[in-house]
């Protein structure tokens, strides 16, 4: 684990190396998101374009080293976005490892816990699925 200031000095720094990134995708006509240290960009760039910026970017800090996973589908974090004629549809994503085994109901923990995944589980798909038939097919990989 490490300090729990680590991961405020990590988001200021962050902040400080990725402002000239930032500029150059807004003013390219995208969008930039970041969640501690995955980035998300869309952007209407051609890859060679992206790659040669990544790495000038990749410049400015060598402990820092960005790394594109370009395409019209993309797996950001615990979701799932593919581009589908211009508009973004979004689902749950499931890493290959994913084992759908959760607490077992015989164990110690407190029932309010017990209960609380299918509830929790539903919500994120709720949250995620971006298209009905989205979350029913999530809703029936719950069951």
């Amino acid at each position: 684990m490490g300090s729990p200031l680590t991961l405020t000095i990590a988001n200021c720094y962050m902040f400080f190396f990725e402002r000239d990134i930032v500029k150059q995708i807004i003013n390219g006509g995208g969008s930039y998101l970041r969640y501690i240290d995955d980035m998300f960009i869309i952007i209407n760039w051609s890859e060679r374009h992206l790659n040669k910026q990544i790495d000038q970017w990749n410049l400015f800090d060598l402990n820092i080293q960005l790394k594109a996973q370009a395409g019209s589908s993309i797996d950001f974090l615990d979701l799932s976005v593919e581009n589908v004629n211009g508009h973004l549809l979004t689902k749950v994503y499931h890493k290959p490892s994913h084992e759908p085994y959760y607490l077992p109901f015989n164990s110690v923990h407190p029932m309010h816990m017990k209960k609380n995944i299918p509830f929790a589980m539903l919500l994120r798909a709720i949250r995620y699925c971006s298209t009905f038939k989205a979350f029913l097919n999530e809703r029936e990989d719950l069951r």
